[in-house]
């Protein structure tokens, strides 16, 4: 399935310095994942040090990521 990254997830991506590797991981095999706001998902994931939060949204055939945080910052 395409992947896509918002503008906002593309800005937090490189300001918390994350890549797309680590998105993908994180969204394909997360340790978590929860319901979020307007049918989005947020999915959870331990990688290096960082605790990943990927919020996205399925949308036609494609992944929409919205945001990134990392939850010990």
């Amino acid at each position: 399935m395409e992947i896509y990254f918002s503008r906002h997830a593309k800005r937090q991506m490189k300001w918390r310095e994350v890549n797309e590797d680590e998105i993908r991981n994180t969204i394909s095999n997360p340790e978590k994942i929860e319901d979020s706001i307007k049918g989005r998902k947020n999915a959870f994931k331990h990688i290096a040090e960082k605790w990943l939060k990927v919020t996205f949204k399925h949308k036609s055939n494609k992944i929409v990521i919205i945001t990134v945080v990392d939850k010990n910052k």
